[in-house]
């Protein structure tokens, strides 16, 4: 300190002083929370770009003089951006783009200190190897995850993502444990502010993973059941639908349901429309769209609407990826 001319006070005085105020972090609070809540209905890369312009933002704001508590602040804003471009990056079929962001993600997450980021990045990686076919590494990345963020909502759909994964492998009892584990967690959690945010989870969306679990152990009645309250939580009083992606998956659940009781005609209705959305989810749309083309090729392999759908699905599952690069 003698080196510096400066005492132990101006030294600390020094460490405090800041370049950024209040309002540019709780503008960019604001922000992230605004784009999170525009996950389910907003364009995939209108959603990518205005993420990534956001993250640009924070790096630069990274380079100004900040306090400690600043500094973690735009790394956790940062682990949050980072998480929903990786998801749209998923979405958009760019899977090597989204696995790199969902590594940045659990990285900020980490020096954040936010157990809960890092949790969601595990939660990225179940879902990815769920739709990959990789059902074991689902269950190993939803143990990880639990374990890095055991009380918070993440761990909701962390169990929700290993029942769906243990549905596929065929074990019920695993299924039925893993979901009991979830809606006990769940309903020991406080009602989220805001269910909008993607990361977030709430009873209507933990639905939606049940109904695709029942789906397929086969339980027809309660899958179509939940599959209505889904698209009934997911619609609003217009019509409008406030969750699509969520809507498309419990169409084809209806539509699974219709194949196996005979009727070919609703069963491609439904089938058809959920490849039409706008908005989709590339790799989990076509991993469920699979799931009613094989119930249908089994029963009804030389019906003509049949072989329309399938050719649909095809032209769906042979798209490009999207990026904005």
């Amino acid at each position: 300190m003698a080196a510096t001319g400066m005492g132990t006070l101006e030294i600390v005085s020094r460490m405090r002083m800041s370049d950024l105020g209040q309002g540019t972090l709780d503008a960019l609070a604001i922000t992230t929370e605004r784009l999170c809540c525009e996950y389910a209905s907003s364009p995939s890369l209108q959603l990518q770009v205005e993420g990534r312009a956001w993250l640009g933002r924070i790096t630069g704001l990274l380079d100004q003089r900040l306090t400690l508590a600043q500094h973690r602040e735009l790394l956790m804003q940062a682990g949050w951006l980072a998480l929903l471009v990786g998801c749209v990056e998923y979405d958009l079929g760019d899977k090597r783009g989204a696995e790199a962001t969902r590594r940045a993600a659990m990285s900020l997450g980490n020096e954040a200190g936010q157990a809960e980021i890092s949790g969601w990045a595990h939660e990225m990686q179940a879902w990815y190897c769920l739709t990959q076919g990789d059902y074991r590494g689902t269950i190993v990345a939803g143990e990880a995850g639990q374990h890095v963020a055991p009380n918070s909502g993440v761990a909701v759909q962390l169990a929700a993502q290993r029942a769906k994964a243990w549905a596929r492998i065929g074990d019920r009892r695993q299924v039925e444990v893993a979901l009991d584990q979830g809606r006990s967690m769940l309903e020991q959690l406080p009602y989220p502010d805001n269910i909008e945010n993607h990361f977030v989870v709430d009873p209507a969306k933990f639905d939606f993973y049940a109904m695709d679990c029942y789906r397929i152990l086969g339980e027809d009645r309660l899958a179509e059941t939940y599959a209505r309250h889904v698209i009934e939580a997911g619609t609003d009083f217009s019509g409008r639908e406030r969750s699509p992606m969520r809507n498309a998956e419990a169409r084809i659940t209806l539509g699974v349901v219709a194949a196996r009781q005979g009727d070919v005609d609703q069963a491609v209705a439904y089938g058809q429309r959920a490849l039409r959305g706008d908005r989709q989810s590339i790799p989990s749309l076509l991993m469920c769209s699979r799931e009613l083309s094989a119930v249908l090729q089994e029963r009804n392999p030389d019906n003509a609407e049949v072989r329309d759908y399938l050719d649909n699905l095809r032209d769906v599952a042979s798209l490009p990826a999207q990026t904005n690069d």
